[in-house]
Parts: structure tokens; sequence; C-alpha cells
């Protein structure tokens, strides 16, 4: 029954449509356009129709197929069903059989094997990062741990950049060792192509693991070097793009997983957890095996109604992106005047700087991420309580993407998973601020608010160019800000 499941899985990306729906092709990468007959296959004096794959993340999203609703609804229907009912007892003994299925017949079994609109996402995260297939799942951190248990193994090898998310990190540092003895090697500096290939142990590696940019140090991995690198050791780049959606897409760079946690920009609400997984057809069909698939066995299933609203929100992402962009190049280049340390890898100044202006998808700007790094806790800690309680210029919270401003201090927050020993090696500083550039409100509103929360810090950690500010003129900001303390939420 496994191996006849798996056959009829890795036909639903070869692809078929039905009258139900009006557009040929499987849109998993808008790169092919099966015209199809009614009962879904290709007719026998058809062939499937070459279309030109998209380089462009929006445009491939716009020629991805659109999924109409049951009743010719502009958007897709919601199939909340766990289980799908037949109404023949033999169709039940054919779908196991694998001679009926999603592919065959638009037919289904069980909503953590297959759902229809989870799939649908599942094509529209395909089309946005140029792969053949996607996957989507409940969470970040799900899709990750599953790609890495299917590609990798008990007792595989992983090289990983030091410089990864906390929860990462301790993924592979601690439970995948513990759990099914994955061995990882951190490589200090994964621009040392030398460095990377020394920590390959060959015939053993199975990932070189790294993310497009690195949390929350904002290094840009140089994707092409480390996906030859990893072919030629046998081994798959698996790349993190939650930072930069839209803006780099890995796998036209050499890529053969990328992974995403879903719920920063490409949801862009903060009130979605969800993760996705696009590569190859074959790792996708592969990771829903009965018998040996990550996905289906431990079941980080998402909810169908989740996929809904995402994709509601993925047509909005290129436009968000760009505005995230857009405010975090002018407060980091502002920043930077006032003399404060800014890590953004759009100033020209930062050590990545045309790198990725080589890698990126023109006209998406260079991601709303940025860094202060204030020295030291206290000041960092000192400057968002003003930023927050003070100016109301953002949030502290971690996550990102969301349209106010986030921030943490990473060192005691997101990475704090990390060993202090492992934090100083990847650069990530004690005072290092991480901000997750919002677009509400105008800029200049939130570039006021900033200058005045950096006022009230101790004269001796501002800026000697903000040193104009007056005790009153301070004073004042403080007056204002008590007046409204009492009405903004405490964190």
């Amino acid at each position: 029954m496994a191996q006849a499941m798996a056959a009829a899985a890795s036909e639903l990306v070869a692809t078929t449509t039905t009258l139900k729906r009006p557009f040929g092709g499987d849109g998993l990468a808008g790169d092919v356009d099966n015209t199809t007959s009614i009962n879904g296959a290709l007719a026998a004096d058809e062939k499937p129709k070459a279309r030109r794959r998209e380089a462009d993340p929006a445009a491939a999203l716009a020629a991805a197929r659109h999924e109409f609703g049951e009743h010719g609804g502009v958007n897709m229907s919601i199939e909340a069903s766990a289980t799908f009912t037949v109404m023949e007892p033999d169709t039940m003994r054919r779908l196991f059989a694998g001679e009926l299925g999603p592919d065959r017949g638009d037919m289904y079994i069980y909503s953590r094997h297959f759902n229809p609109t989870v799939l649908a996402l599942g094509r529209q995260m395909a089309a946005l990062e140029g792969t053949e297939a996607a996957y989507c799942t409940a969470s970040g951190m799900s899709a990750i741990s599953s790609v890495l248990m299917q590609l990798v193994g008990a007792g595989g090898h992983v090289v990983a950049s030091r410089c990864l998310y906390g929860g990462t990190h301790a993924l592979l540092s601690r439970f995948l060792p513990r759990s099914s003895g994955v061995r990882a090697t951190f490589v200090d500096d994964a621009d040392d192509e030398a460095a990377v290939r020394a920590a390959v142990v060959p015939g053993e590696t199975k990932v070189v693991y790294v993310e497009t940019m690195s949390n929350p140090t904002l290094a840009v991995a140089d994707i092409p070097m480390l996906a030859r690198v990893a072919h030629e050791a046998g081994a798959k780049l698996v790349v993190d793009n939650t930072f930069t959606p839209v803006v780099v897409s890995p796998a036209r760079l050499g890529a053969d997983v990328v992974v995403h946690s879903v719920s920063k920009f490409i949801s862009g609400g903060a009130d979605i957890i969800a993760g996705a997984i696009c590569g190859p057809a074959s790792l996708v069909n592969a990771m829903m095996d009965l018998q040996e698939g990550a996905l289906m066995l431990l079941g980080p299933t998402m909810n169908a109604k989740v996929a809904f609203e995402l994709s509601e929100r993925l047509p909005h992402l290129p436009l968000r992106m760009q505005e995230h962009s857009r405010r975090a190049l002018a407060f980091a280049s502002r920043m930077q005047r006032l003399g404060l340390r800014v890590l953004y890898p759009g100033l020209p100044d930062h050590p990545h700087h045309a790198r990725l202006a080589a890698m990126a998808n023109p006209g998406y700007g260079s991601g709303g991420m940025l860094c202060v790094d204030m020295g030291t806790e206290d000041r960092a800690n000192r400057l968002m309580h003003h930023l927050q309680n003070t100016t109301q210029f953002g949030l502290m919270a971690v996550s990102l993407g969301y349209y106010e401003t986030l921030m943490s201090c990473s060192g005691s927050s997101t990475s704090s998973e990390m060993p202090p020993e492992d934090r100083a090696l990847a650069g990530i500083s004690p005072g290092l601020v991480r901000m997750s550039v919002g677009y509400n409100g105008t800029l200049e509103q939130r570039w006021a608010q900033f200058e005045r929360a950096l006022a009230l810090m101790q004269p001796a950690t501002v800026p000697a160019a903000l040193h104009h500010k007056t005790v009153a003129a301070a004073a004042a900001d403080r007056d204002v800000a008590d007046a409204g303390h009492s009405n903004h939420r405490k964190h």
C-alpha cells in the first residue's frame, strides 16, 4: 500500500487539471502548461507545452494557477475536512492502491496526507521560490526539522554556518545528536570556501545548511559557492530564506531546498504560525511516503483554514517587502549618519553589500531587517525601553515581518539557546538590537520617534550628532510621553 500511495503522490507534480480548475498546468513553478481533457489526463495527441519560467517572484506568483472556489468564487474554497468520503466501497481500495488520488479524479483520503487547500498554497510557494514543488507545514521549525531528518538520517553529518537562528542551532547541536546521532560541524566563517570544504566529511555529509541572511548578524550567504561545494561532496544545500522572501530566490542560485518560517514576512500579521518546504518533487513525495516520510509520519500538518488565509496574503508580499526594504534602508542610513553602529546589507559599507546586490531580485531592496549595536545589553535595553514605552517607535517582541517595528536584544532572546562562546564566535554582540522594520505610520513620524528615544539616553551613549538636543527638549519629550504612557500597553 505504501508503495502504491507513494506512486500516487509522485504523480501529483506531473500534473493534471479538471473542469473545476480553469487554468491548465499545476502552477508549481510556472514552467509547464499542461492542457487537459475532461478526466484530467493528457489527450493522446497532446503534449505538455513549455512555458517560460518567470524569474521575478511576483511574476511567478501571478503565473501560478488560480484556484477558484467550488461555486465559481474568485477565492478558492476552504476544504476543512480531516477525512474524505467516497461513493462506492471499491473507490477506497483504488485510492489506497494508488489508482485514484488528488491527481487522478481529484480524490483525497485524509488531510494529514494531502489536503486540497494546503496543496494550493504549496503551488503558490513553489512558484514564489521557483522550485518544482512545495509543502506547507504547521511551523517553520517543523519544516526545518522534517527536512533535516529526511535528508540526513541517523548518524549523518551536517555542515552549518555558526550564525543561525537559536532554535535551529539547538536542533543541530543538541536535539538531533541526542535523538538520532546526527553530527553537525559549525563553520565560523561560511564565506571561507576552504573552511567549508574542510568541514565536509566525504561520504557522510548529507546537508550544508545556511540562512540567506543570518539571524541576527545579517551576513549574506554566498549561495552559488555553497551550492558548488555541497554538490561536489554529494550533499544538498538547504537554505532558510525566512528573512528575505521575494528579495532573494535561493533555488535559482543553486540551493536544493528552501525552507521558510511562513509566520514572519510571508504572513505579515504576527497572527499565524506556519512553515514551508520548497524543493524537488522527489523530495516532497519522499517526505509523504507512508512508511518512511518525515512529513507523513511526524504529522506537522497545516490547517486548511490557515492555508487559505496565507494564500490571500501572498499576492501582497512583493509590495510589502518593497516597503519593508525602503523603510529599513532609510532608517539604517540615518542611524549611521548619527554615528550609531548599524548592520544592514543595503548600506554600501556592509561587507556583503555587493554580494546581495548580485544575488537579489531587482526592485525589492535589501530586506526589512537591520541591527543596531549598542555595545552592552544594558544600553540596548534602555534604548528599547524608550523606543517602546516613551516614544512608541516600535514593540519589544521577537519574530519579524509585522507591520509595526519589532525589536529584541538577540543575545538574550532569539539567540539565547546558543552558548555564550558560540554567540561570540558568531559575532553576536551582547548589545545587538535586532529590528524588523515595519511600515505603519509615516517614515518621518517614526524617525522622529527614534531620535527622541535616542536623545533620552544618557549623554555618554548618545552619538555626537544628537548632542544638540537640549535638556529642556528632552524633558518636554518626557512630559509628552508621560501624558500618554498610561494608555500604552505594557509588554
